[in-house]
């Protein structure tokens, strides 16, 4: 089993999470939720003994292993797809390419020379053999077929490659090399349709265990049985029964029953204020109402016993037996809404074309987009869904045909790269420099979106994917964009 002890993490002065305690087991299907910035990508790194706790321990059985899926890991412009699934299997590729080399030095060789390099071959070849070798092409093969990657060749490099095609290229090599703890960071991103749907029954099918962070509450709720839940305010993690769903209607009934205690305890409370403002109100109009010994003695004994309540009251209220009133945390509600209302043709796009070099990829779109539509652009990875975005945002020059926005329109391209974004900048400044706004409105703003605090002056170097995609939202709205096109803004 995968066990973590209490795991504690901080970087400097912040602390992402502590004392987190966790059991995942052979055939566990876990979902890890949590607000973008909450350390899950962090806690996954160091279930798979790529990052190490501040404090605690992560233990992990000897003779098993864990394999980290984490978001745009496909990297490396120049390598190879081949080179890239080689990785699957430690030494492969390495084994692969002195066999190559032995092979050219044995067709040159004399008779004298041929032995040892025979029988070196023979050595590599052994090794080559006992890592799976012969068995790692077909496996490929069918992986790639699995994964809608069968027309991509083994020589094509990664630069060639879609957004999609390299998150389900960097599954392949997950797949290939079958750990025994799948962990998944945001699996979804840049996924179309048919991938999404082969991913679930993947997960369903898969022989060891699944942890997977991720937003997306319908492959949450499909493919996890047990979910765990990183609290940014408790910077604990919490794990439930049951998918996503469960959890949230678990969390709304723990909400009501705390609410309910909350009320009885606060209504207890008031009473007792109430009592004690009468008590000493009683005692003041007392002895204010006569000079007789007597009485007057019997109102500063009425005043010592709402003293004596009083500091009850203030020694309950200091105690750890308070209810705090129940909040929503890390919920963002935005208005949209554009300061400036365009034109009612907000674009028109006609017989709009677009290649790269002599590669075409679409052709004669016809497209008019009218205010208030909400527009959907569906289709399989690489087939140019982000190409077209970046044309009907005047981002990109379309190969053929005409792409015009209307008049007054003010588009916001939200990107999946987050490639807008100064990453040495801050969200402050970000926003400073597209609005009129001093620093406390500015804060204000960011506040919308989830940025609170330091958020807002730490650099974008630092944020999370989720956090930078809040921001790109954040900033087109700010500088008055009335035309929002978003290009997977889930990732």
């Amino acid at each position: 089993m995968l066990q973590l002890v209490d795991v504690s993490k901080s970087f400097g002065a912040e602390t992402l999470f502590e004392s987190v305690s966790l059991v995942v087991n052979p055939r566990d299907r876990v979902g890890l939720v949590g607000p973008n910035g909450s350390g899950k990508s962090t806690l996954l790194r160091i279930m798979a003994g790529e990052e190490a706790p501040s404090r605690g321990e992560v233990r992990l059985r000897k003779d098993s292993t864990a394999g980290l899926l984490k978001p745009d890991e496909v990297s490396g412009p120049r390598m190879t797809v081949r080179e890239f699934l080689d990785a699957a299997v430690p030494r492969l590729g390495e084994m692969r390419s002195r066999l190559a080399s032995i092979q050219l030095r044995l067709a040159d060789a004399g008779p004298v020379d041929s032995t040892p390099l025979s029988r070196e071959y023979g050595e590599v070849l052994g090794e080559f053999e006992a890592l799976g070798g012969y068995d790692l092409e077909p496996r490929c093969a069918a992986v790639m077929e699995g994964l809608g990657l069968a027309g991509i060749g083994p020589e094509a490099t990664i630069a060639t490659l879609s957004g999609g095609q390299r998150t389900r290229l960097g599954l392949a090599r997950l797949l290939l090399s079958a750990p025994d703890y799948l962990l998944l960071d945001e699996p979804t991103n840049h996924l179309d349709i048919e991938a999404l749907l082969w991913l679930e029954e993947f997960i369903r099918s898969y022989r060891g265990a699944v942890v997977i962070a991720s937003h997306d509450r319908e492959l949450l709720d499909r493919v996890t049985r047990q979910t765990v839940v990183i609290d940014p305010q408790g910077r604990r993690a919490r794990k439930y029964a049951g998918n996503y769903s469960a959890y949230v209607e678990e969390v709304m009934h723990e909400a009501e029953r705390r609410m309910a205690r909350y009320r009885v305890q606060q209504t207890a409370i008031k009473r007792l204020e109430d009592d004690i403002a009468k008590k000493k109100e009683h005692a003041k109009r007392i002895e204010g109402s006569t000079t007789d010994f007597a009485i007057r003695k019997i109102a500063k004994g009425i005043a010592r016993q709402a003293k004596v309540r009083e500091r009850r009251l203030e020694r309950y209220l200091r105690s750890g037996e308070i209810v705090e009133r129940p909040g929503r945390s890390w919920q963002m509600k935005v208005d949209l809404a554009p300061g400036t209302r365009g034109g009612d043709i907000a674009l028109r796009l006609a017989e709009v074309g677009h290649a790269y070099g002599m590669q075409p990829i679409f052709s004669n779109v016809d497209l008019e987009v009218t205010h208030g539509a909400r527009v959907a652009v569906i289709g399989p990875n690489g087939c140019g869904k982000t190409t077209l975005l970046r044309i009907a945002a005047g981002d990109l020059a379309p190969s053929s045909g005409e792409a015009v926005l209307g008049a007054h329109i003010k588009p916001g391209l939200v990107r999946q790269d987050s490639a807008a974004l100064p990453l040495e900048s801050t969200p402050l400044a970000v926003i400073r420099s597209v609005a009129e706004m001093d620093e406390t409105a500015a804060r204000n703003y960011l506040h919308y979106f989830l940025f609170e605090g330091d958020d807002a002056v730490n650099p974008i170097s630092n944020l999370s994917l989720g956090e930078r995609a809040r921001l790109q939202i954040a900033t087109f709205v700010a500088g008055g964009a009335n035309f929002l096109i978003l290009d997977e803004p889930q990732n």
